[in-house]
């Protein structure tokens, strides 16, 4: 009989983060604490990690991702968003773990077997705002066109989250995602992770031949980096390298922290080195309008 592969399709990778939130939240250091992520990979997390190569190496850049949008979303929130759509949630339980006001309206899209995982896995607990899921392929373009248009009148000010689902997307794929976030009016910002071509060639050399078997192979790195954005209607707020933050907390192995303090040149640093990041977007005005 073959062999199952630890990585069946894309939505395991939930599973695969959903073990980092865990092992973090056992530390005493702990960058976040998210009691739920045990229960939700459910073992299977631990089998990716422990199965596919180099599985564990990065878990620095993984929690460091998460604290990141952590950050990022208590800004949005703190200055008036008032609806969080995230796109490919996956088994993200923000909704549960951090401190939000309970009219805020966040609303979770994904594929409909994941999120029935994640829901028989937290029907007994209780969201801290005003939470509902979506079952969407978002990969259908009509399906979330009219998903998006459906949330639209919940908000006056939304940001929309995605987290770790560019990556596996094509750059065709992400332009055309870009170009349908902007056309809804209350789509106002967008959080997401972005990685260098550098970085994309090692992380394919290695971790990303398992995941080729499994059908999701990592893809998208601009060599423009977040500016990729702008022909679709889309400015850069701000951004923030996973590496430069996780050196902060002592995280990652020393030569990494050593490289962490090379100064910046004139040059951005995904042209430059390998560089992953978390980046927020601001729609441009004359989409706005538009």
């Amino acid at each position: 009989m073959a062999e199952t592969p630890a990585v069946r399709n894309i939505s395991d990778t939930a599973l695969w983060a959903a073990y980092f939130r865990a092992e973090e939240t056992k530390r005493p250091d702990a960058l976040f604490r998210d009691p739920y992520a045990e229960r939700l990979e459910g073992g299977k997390g631990t089998e990716i990690v422990r199965t596919i190569p180099e599985g564990q190496s990065h878990a620095w850049a993984w929690v460091t991702r998460t604290y990141l949008f952590d950050q990022f979303i208590r800004e949005e929130i703190e200055a008036g968003a008032d609806l969080v759509v995230n796109c490919a949630a996956g088994l993200d339980a923000r909704p549960y773990r951090m401190e939000l006001p309970g009219n805020l309206q966040w609303v979770e899209l994904d594929l409909p077997e994941i999120l029935a995982y994640k829901e028989a896995r937290l029907r007994a607990e209780k969201p801290r705002c005003v939470l509902e899921r979506i079952a969407v392929d978002l990969s259908n373009v009509g399906q979330r066109r009219e998903v998006f248009a459906s949330i639209a009148p919940r908000g006056k000010r939304a940001v929309v989250l995605t987290e770790g689902l560019l990556i596996y997307l094509a750059a065709e794929e992400v332009a055309s995602f870009a170009r349908d976030l902007a056309a809804v009016p209350c789509f106002e910002r967008w959080i997401f992770d972005i990685h260098s071509p550098r970085l994309l060639r090692m992380m394919q050399k290695n971790t990303g031949k398992a995941l080729d078997k499994a059908g999701v192979p990592f893809r998208f790195a601009p060599a423009e980096g977040p500016g990729f954005f702008g022909p679709h209607g889309w400015d850069t707020v701000q951004k923030q390298g996973l590496l430069r933050v996780a050196a902060r907390f002592g995280r990652p192995p020393f030569f990494l922290r050593l490289l962490a303090k090379l100064p910046d040149g004139s040059a951005p640093p995904w042209e430059r080195r390998p560089w992953s990041g978390v980046c927020v977007i601001e729609k441009r005005r004359a989409a706005r309008r538009g």
